[in-house]
């Protein structure tokens, strides 16, 4: 249901959350082989990140990327809006311009279903609920780990 560069996204913000919880700031290189992601392409999504507020940076010694105390609540919905926009939480299934329920298409019932219960989940899991996930054992964020 995702682009790849919203899974990078989401993995890269997820493993930032981590190391700040361990008092790091990991760089592009850092995060790029974490995520499993070529680097040039990570810093592409780390600068729209930051450049949409949703992730901070600081550069030099002791830099890196970091969330700042205001973003520590950040959905996946933010980060889905951020790098697509919001045509995937209302568009046909079917792929028609036109789908509702006075025109629904033939996957209408059951996509909308799907689409809404999709929706609920990016509104309440946040990058800090999956990071959670991750450091209590009941989840990973790669295979290699």
């Amino acid at each position: 249901m995702l682009s790849k560069t919203t899974e990078y996204a989401i993995r890269a913000l997820v493993f930032v959350q981590l190391r700040n919880s361990e008092n790091n700031r990991p760089g592009v290189n850092e995060i790029a082989l974490e995520i499993g992601a070529p680097v040039a392409y990570s810093a592409k999504i780390l600068q729209t990140l930051t450049k949409h507020r949703l992730l901070d940076s600081m550069k030099g010694r002791g830099g890196g990327f970091f969330f700042s105390n205001n973003q520590s609540d950040l959905t996946l919905y933010n980060v889905i809006h951020v790098m697509e926009g919001d045509a995937s939480f209302h568009e046909c299934g079917f792929g028609l311009k036109s789908c509702d329920c006075n025109n629904p298409c033939p996957l209408h019932e059951k996509y909308a279903v799907i689409r809404d219960g999709y929706y609920e989940i990016v509104k309440t899991e946040t990058i800090q609920s999956l990071a959670n996930k991750i450091l209590d054992g009941s989840a990973v964020l790669n295979h290699s780990i």
